[in-house]
């Protein structure tokens, strides 16, 4: 691959005179420890390691695009979590930012749960030995067979999600014998300052049993009377890569409110709420995320304060982060292809892959940073968009953001924060090979999901 400096496009200056966009105020070849995972760092020459490897290596051994996860950050942060909530509490790993059976072990190897909500996610955590007293079974539209797979493996609870869910658990579990233990998801009418397509406790949307018009406690009425399960708590999910904590003190007093309806109904106090995931990570500098400590004791004083006041006794916590874990611990590696100057616009970029291993940009307006990582550069900064190789204008990986002026085709670069659902949504879209994940730690390197082939793509064609 060549690394030789070549002049790619107009510099920010000349074509921004307005200063609209203005030069980033850091070297490009600075990289922050917010955006990257902790092991990240640049050699001597310049180019960036991970665990101590030189990209250009990587390259060349695993090929681009390829996501490489920094797996002393991901134990780091698993324990981080832990640590924080403590032993009077449960952290679900959410197993749908990126599961793979290596991460299973590295999650029962730290102590923590796993979250999942689908068959193929259960059958991936079974398959790789997570006991499955430690697994909670999520998804609004659960089938027979996956219900019916959960309850027979022994799962530690199941999420309902639907006044028809409650019976189709209770009715399987009592056939097979068992008494399921279940939570009710609940939407609590938080509108969470995200994107509208990953916030989830507003009522116009497809999760959970709306506390509105009393149907929360309707479903709890029922799921109490009902022989097959246990009802152990209530489930609450509010959205994704949240920073404020606003939401979730709103939310778990709305919850504490119920828990305490059902006391005095019912005479039962349930033990356990669980107050989901979504709290966000840094993408770009401009991101600003807590650390897990600071959300353990806000999430823990709220649910504290509230239970007081309504006089219940504190139930069990439980809290899912996902994305909060695995987002920060993986880049993807490109190669730049075609370096296209648009004259008054922008510098475009094309890589070799796109929206077939990250389709976030495209999907919900995501912002992320990219740095180039085979060589440093002291060329002034351009403003560029990285793009991907696919036939889509939108096949865009990052909008905006400035990379030196003497980028080069063969240059390598990095796109942070790809940890989270960019190999979970990854496709094939125009018959693309989806990248492999690669695991860095202490100076060694192994694939732990291999990049798809050909073969791959032909042996599902069978027409």
């Amino acid at each position: 691959m060549s690394r030789s400096a070549h002049p790619a496009g107009p510099r920010h200056a000349d074509v921004y005179p307005e200063g609209h966009y203005t030069a980033p105020a850091t070297d490009l070849n600075e990289l922050d420890p917010k955006v990257w995972s902790r092991t990240v760092t640049r050699d001597a020459d310049g180019a960036l390691t991970v665990g101590g490897i030189e990209v250009a290596r990587l390259a060349d051994e695993f090929g681009t695009p390829a996501y490489f996860l920094d797996e002393s950050d991901f134990r780091a942060r698993c324990r981080a979590w832990s640590d924080a909530f403590g032993p009077d509490a449960d952290v679900f790993y959410a197993g749908k930012a990126f599961l793979s059976r290596a991460v299973v072990r590295w999650l029962q190897e730290e102590g923590l749960n796993l979250d999942v909500c689908s068959g193929g996610e259960l059958a991936t955590a079974l398959d790789a030995g997570m006991p499955a007293e430690r697994i909670a079974f999520h998804g609004n539209n659960k089938t027979v067979a996956e219900i019916e797979r959960a309850v027979e493996a022994g799962v530690g609870r199941i999420v309902l999600d639907s006044f028809q869910e409650i019976v189709r658990v209770a009715h399987v579990a009592q056939r097979l014998g068992v008494r399921q233990r279940v939570q009710i998801r609940v939407t609590v009418g938080v509108e969470a300052h995200t994107h509208e397509f990953i916030a989830t406790a507003h009522e116009d949307q497809k999760f959970g049993i709306a506390l509105a018009d009393g149907l929360a406690a309707e479903a709890v009425r029922r799921a109490l009377t009902l022989d097959g399960i246990e009802l152990i708590g209530i489930h609450s999910h509010i959205g994704s890569q949240i920073f404020d904590m606003a939401g979730f003190e709103v939310s778990a007093r709305r919850v504490v409110q119920l828990l305490a309806e059902v006391r005095d109904e019912h005479g039962v106090e349930l033990p356990e709420i669980d107050l989901g995931g979504g709290l966000g990570i840094a993408y770009t500098s401009e991101d600003d995320p807590r650390e897990p400590h600071e959300i353990a004791k806000a999430l823990s004083d709220i649910v504290t304060r509230e239970c007081e006041s309504a006089g219940l006794r504190t139930p069990r916590i439980s809290v899912e982060p996902g994305r909060a874990i695995v987002g920060p611990t993986a880049f993807t590696l490109y190669e730049v292809g075609t370096i296209k100057p648009l004259e008054g616009l922008r510098t475009y970029v094309s890589v070799d892959g796109g929206m077939s291993d990250n389709i976030r940009t495209a999907l919900y307006d995501a912002e992320y940073s990219v740095a180039l990582v085979s060589r440093s550069s002291d060329a002034e900064p351009m403003l560029v968009r990285v793009v991907g190789k696919h036939c889509e204008s939108g096949d865009i990986v990052v909008k905006d953001a400035f990379l030196p002026s003497d980028l080069a085709p063969g240059d390598l670069i990095a796109v942070p924060a790809t940890g989270a659902y960019c190999r979970s949504m990854a496709s094939n879209y125009n018959h693309a090979l989806r990248p492999p994940v690669v695991a860095v730690r202490d100076g060694e390197a192994r694939v732990i999901v291999r990049r798809e082939t050909e073969e791959d793509l032909l042996r599902l064609d069978v027409g």
